[in-house]
């Protein structure tokens, strides 16, 4: 059984977290740039799961407040969809709300400059949503 990763999509950029072996923890994997073409994006998160011994993807869903889907998640679920029309990996989604917000008021309360936290909010998201599916799911 391979590892578990999850992504943050954001149009800039993508946050990846992945599991240990064990699926216990979820841990911030790297942060890369997105945006560019649903495909493109689709062949960066297969290669990055491909050589991380990932067997199964979470993406986190980004639903409104209200419950409704935006125009994020629209995109996401197509992005989900462009992965499974060229892979075999499992994909599962979760509902992302709020873990920008906690991924934030994480780095604020251990000082982290306005700089460092821009390059480090999606990957902590990522965790985020990953932990969330472990926690689940475990």
């Amino acid at each position: 059984m391979g590892k578990i990763m999850g992504i943050d999509y954001g149009l800039k950029y993508l946050g990846i977290a992945i599991t240990d072996t064990m699926h216990i923890i979820a841990s911030p994997f790297g942060t890369i740039e997105g945006g560019l073409s649903l495909k493109k994006d689709a062949l960066k998160i297969l290669e990055i799961a491909e050589s991380n011994n990932v067997s199964t993807i979470v993406f986190g869903m980004p639903i409104n407040m209200n419950g409704s889907k935006g125009k994020m998640a629209v995109i996401v679920h197509n992005l989900v969809d462009m992965i499974k029309s060229i892979s075999n990996i499992k994909i599962v989604t979760i509902d992302e709300r709020l873990t920008t917000v906690q991924a934030e008021k994480i780095l604020i309360s251990n000082n982290t400059s306005r700089n460092k936290r821009k390059n480090l909010k999606n990957k902590i998201s990522a965790a985020l949503i990953l932990q969330t599916y472990l926690n689940m799911f475990s």
